[in-house]
């Protein structure tokens, strides 16, 4: 904090002295002084330096075990799939319900009886249709598939209603419920209930399990019930799913030739455009592509990657989305030209190295092909068929197919005619199959791990959850089918990327240190800096937040260093200062991060942890007896984090009630032997218990013994330390606290979590110990202000930089208390006659008292509390720039989120809406039929509710890149002096670290300063 005054530094000093008053009223109400319990142990306690490389080395073993764990459970559901389609025989009658009413049930129970046609022993099976269980008619009877299925709601899946016995069936609304083929796969996927229930008593934090069938349907565990949209669609596709498509086939290099020649004007260029859409759809991260267009002449949808593949990431994909729609029809197909093209492209990108390196394949989208081009498959890819031709035709007329048919049949492909756009995306997904076939003859059951997404079967109201899914593929064993290699689906399990964070001892990471974890394609998994995969107070997921790099998240590694060690599978360290921001960017702690990485072993993922130099490579270990410890762990005020995993709570369903205190007692106690707790972890626990426990007595002291009117202001006093035990006193009753959120769990940022300390503990560790670091929290609100204060220090045990901070203490006081402090303490004067030569209250003088952030803690002005002293004094905060009490720290964000003007138009909207592309379509044929009967107002009328909407302007959020400054003060400065001149006046200024004073009359601004308020994260 900082003065600033124009006579002399004399006068200056005697105010920096009143600052001792708010130093000895924190120390008073927090208890701080009590802390000093801990050196009273540093003969007893033994610090360690914490071994950075064999801690990530065994945080991956662990890491490994429990995908293992995972990983077993989607094996035992292979196996299972795989014997009850080995053991069914298919009926082709098979329609999923009887009409004959002389048996006891009817075509309304989701028990279906079936009496074959031939002569065999009736059916039973159940087939619980995900939308229709507990539905009724008007009848009050169940309908159809539907019948009774209890569901109640349970934690463990995030309070959704769920049966836990059994699992539904959910059906694409493209799908008919009771097709045969669908009917039969429900039949003898049955059997996969009993290895859902067993998987998940083997191993209770298992979640979603399911089976998504190669025929569309999918059958999901536990039981949940599906709604649709107000549309009455359904559009969850279990084969559109990264999951499925990784599991069923290989990393892949496509190139797409659309025919944009005359003949494929009109309704045949809008299928054209979505079928290529769908091919995209079923790309992943680890598939390279292009698209070409050709007429006459060859055109790249992107011209400025031509000749190249690029990775079919989100954006890649979004952004050929968007070149898509400038496509238009005309001149004459020369599909010679366009294959040659393709082979030889393909062929460069695979010698380079860059590519998949497995599968190629040539997505051929036309109306038809005059010839059959065998030069040209005789000459690029025969005799070894390399890649693979896949023909989509266009339309409803066959006269050319027959050439298309040879092509695809010729080099290892398939061949589908799309009459409508009804059938994209069911035709699209044919090539799946054909490319999977190698694996299904090989029989290569490979795992596969997808990057992290969101849960989309949670409802809107729901907390999203970010997860990662490991799917295996299921194939036929019939003899019969064998050498045909036909998938018959995927079965998977997702992983909450929580459950990674469980196993990673936060304790051990220090108060700034954390794990982290990427994809092999340099995908974050999970980081503390990655931001959550909604808008801030929406529902709206929010674009790309599956595909944030780790460079855009530690990017003062400005060659890469760690992000290319990582995605190579290296075991290393890596040094670098870093920039970490808390509050949405506004405060900013540089530090030195020492980093250790390596890969976790049977997946693609790597791991690393960050430690901050200095304390944070240290920790220590305390000792004290069972019987003190447990005593202390009876006081009221004390609680444990929830998030860090002090026992095992999942590990058995009575446990999953416990709170983590009440787990730990169980566990010294010896009451719960299978209770799996870490005793390291505990034992200091326990360690801090028992040194902390005197605060408990001490607080409630205070609150006795304080008069009437003295301290009314603070309201909570509170304690951390770094084995995530915490003390809370309140000196008024809940209910009258100012900021009632703080220290409760909706106030994430200043409670322990999975991945940081409290916000309170992070920043006082960067001052001194023993000095107090005040701090106004930002507000959510759209005026940006608190009415509190909060002031916290830390402990550490030994008085050097290699000692870990053992840790914070603080209170929070309201904001109208303290700025009455300070007040009165300017106020006050040593003189005989009491009265001050130079004081806050002259009409010439502002005081303000600014954070070591530059926010104002104290100004005559209300209004600007919480305000960047910059944006109120620019000039003064320049000067203090230019001699050195604060610097600027340019920092970037990557993840932000920008508001931008954009035209209201839906016209994009069609490629992402096959539904709304197929209304449009079927609007547009209509009114070219009926324009020659009514020429205005019926067309009027219909365009009403069809057309284009108007190109209003709006504002949107739009993923951006941002650079913008965030302030530090220089805490080695103490006092110093300085002038500033503009406007024709000229101040003096004297600078030292307590409260800030300057000229009411000062007019300069500084317009460089940023709005913080405007700053988007």
């Amino acid at each position: 904090m900082h003065l600033a005054i124009r006579y002399s530094r004399a006068t200056i000093n005697f105010l920096l002295e009143k600052k001792l008053c708010f130093t000895l009223l924190d120390r008073r109400m927090s208890g701080h002084w009590l802390l000093m319990k801990y050196k009273e142990h540093e003969k007893t306690v033994t610090v360690k330096e914490i071994d950075g490389l064999q801690l990530v080395k065994k945080l991956a073993k662990d890491m490994e075990r429990m995908f293992h764990n995972k990983a077993e459970a989607v094996r035992r559901l292979v196996e299972a799939a795989e014997t009850a389609h080995l053991q069914h025989e298919y009926h082709s009658d098979l329609e999923g319900c009887t009409e004959d009413q002389s048996l006891p049930e009817s075509c309304s129970s989701a028990i279906i009886t079936v009496i074959p046609k031939k002569d065999r022993d009736p059916l039973k099976y159940e087939y619980f249709n995900a939308v229709l269980i507990n539905e009724k008619d008007e009848n009050g009877n169940y309908v159809e598939l539907g019948k009774e299925f209890i569901l109640e709601p349970n934690e463990h899946f995030n309070n959704l209603p769920v049966n836990i016995s059994l699992s539904d069936v959910q059906i694409p609304t493209n799908k008919y419920n009771k097709d045969p083929a669908i009917v039969n796969g429900v039949f003898w996927s049955e059997a996969l209930n009993k290895v859902f229930v067993d998987n998940f008593e083997r191993d209770p934090s298992l979640i979603w399990q399911y089976f998504g069938s190669a025929n569309g349907f999918f059958r999901q565990y536990p039981g949940i019930k599906w709604e649709p949209d107000e549309n009455g669609v359904i559009a969850f596709d279990c084969r559109n799913r990264k999951w499925y498509i990784q599991a069923a086939t290989s990393p892949k290099d496509v190139i797409i030739l659309v025919d944009v020649s005359g003949s494929m004007k009109g309704l045949r260029m809008t299928i054209a455009k979505q079928t290529v859409s769908s091919i995209l759809d079923t790309l992943g991260d680890d598939d390279f592509f292009n698209i070409i267009a050709y007429n006459e002449e060859l055109h790249y949808v992107e011209p400025c990657l031509n000749n190249t593949l690029v990775q079919a990431d989100r954006n890649n994909k979004e952004h050929f989305r968007e070149h898509l729609d400038t496509l238009n029809a005309k001149g004459i197909g020369m599909l010679g030209f366009a294959l040659t093209e393709a082979f030889i492209l393909l062929n460069q990108f695979n010698s380079t190295g860059h590519g998949s390196s497995c599968s190629q394949a040539i997505m051929l989208v036309t109306d038809g092909a005059v010839d059959t081009y065998d030069t040209v498959f005789a000459k690029y890819n025969w005799p070894d068929r390399k890649v693979r031709i896949f023909a989509y035709l266009i339309g409803r007329e066959a006269v050319f197919s027959e050439n298309l048919k040879w092509m695809a049949c010729a080099n290892k492909g398939y061949f589908t005619q799309i009459s409508t756009l009804a059938d994209v995306q069911e035709n699209v997904m044919e090539y799946l199959h054909v490319l999977s076939r190698p694996k299904v003859i090989d029989q290569e059951h490979d795992i596969v791990w997808t990057e992290a997404y969101v849960d989309s079967t949670l409802n809107a109201d729901a907390d999203r959850v970010l997860m990662t899914t490991i799917a295996m593929p299921v194939f036929s064993r019939k003899n019969e089918t064998r050498t045909q290699g036909i998938l018959l689906g995927v079965v998977g399990t997702d992983v909450p990327v929580k459950e990674l964070l469980k196993v990673i001892p936060k304790y051990k990471l220090g108060i700034h240190g954390y794990a982290f974890a990427i994809t092999n394609n340099g995908y974050v998994l999970t980081h503390p800096d990655l931001r959550p995969p909604y808008e801030e107070g929406k529902r709206r997921i929010k674009p790309s937040y599956k595909s944030v790099d780790l460079s855009e998240l530690e990017w003062e590694d400005k060659d890469n260093t760690l992000r290319n060690g990582m995605v190579n599978r290296k075991t290393g360290t890596f040094s670098m200062v870093v920039k970490k921001t808390v509050e949405k960017g506004k405060r900013v702690f540089v530090m030195t991060n020492d980093y250790y990485y390596t890969d976790i072993k049977g997946t693609p993922f790597s791991l690393g942890v960050a430690l901050s130099r200095g304390h944070g490579k240290y920790f220590l270990q305390g000792n004290v007896t069972l019987e003190e410890g447990l005593h202390d762990l009876d006081h009221p005020d004390l609680s444990l984090m929830e998030e860090w995993n002090y026992c095992n709570i999942d590990i058995h369903p009575p446990f999953r009630d416990l709170f983590q205190l009440e787990a730990v007692k169980l566990f010294l106690t010896g009451k719960e032997p299978l209770l799996q707790c870490d005793k390291e972890l505990i034992q200091e626990v326990l360690f801090d218990a028992v040194v902390t426990a005197p605060l408990e007595a001490y607080w409630t002291s205070l609150a006795l013994n304080r008069s009437e009117n003295a301290d009314k202001g603070v309201e909570v006093s509170f304690l951390g330390t770094r084995t995530g035990l915490s003390r809370v006193n309140l000196f008024v009753g809940p209910e009258q606290r100012t900021n009632r959120d703080f220290l409760s769990p909706q106030d994430k940022e200043n409670i322990f979590t999975a991945d940081h300390f409290p916000l309170w503990y992070r920043k006082s560790v960067e001052q001194l110990p023993g000095t107090f670091v005040y701090s106004i929290p930002f507000s959510t609100e759209t005026e940006n202000k608190s009415n509190v204060v909060t002031a916290s220090t830390t402990v550490q045990l030994l008085d050097n930089r290699k000692s870990p901070v053992v840790a914070a203490v603080g209170i929070q006081m309201k904001l109208e208390f303290f700025q009455k402090k300070f007040w009165t303490a300017s106020r006050q004067c040593a003189s005989l006659d009491g009265k001050c030569s130079i004081s806050c209250d002259d009409e010439i003088i502002n005081c303000y008292l600014i954070d070591n952030n530059g926010f104002i803690l104290v100004s005559e002005n209300y209004d600007e509390t919480g305000t960047f002293f910059g944006e109120v004094e620019g000039a003064v905060m320049n000067k203090l720039l230019m001699m050195g009490s604060f610097k600027r720290v340019t920092l970037y964000d990557f993840q932000a989120m920008c508001r931008t003007t954009v035209d209201n138009s839906d016209s994009a909207h069609g490629l992402l809406d096959p539904y709304y592309v197929f209304f449009a379509a079927v609007k547009w044929i209509m009114t070219e039929l009926i324009l020659f009967l009514v020429e205005f107002n019926l067309c009027s009328w219909w365009n009403s509710d069809f057309t284009v909407k108007a190109q209003r302007p709006k504002q949107v959020l739009q993923p951006c890149d941002t650079e913008y400054a965030a302030f530090v003060s220089e805490r080695t400065i103490k006092e110093t002096t300085g002038a500033i001149s503009c406007d024709g006046c000229h101040k003096r200024l004297a600078v030292g670290d307590g409260q800030g004073w300057k000229y009411r009359q000062y007019h300069c601004s500084w317009p460089q300063f940023p709005d913080f308020d405007n700053v988007l994260n």
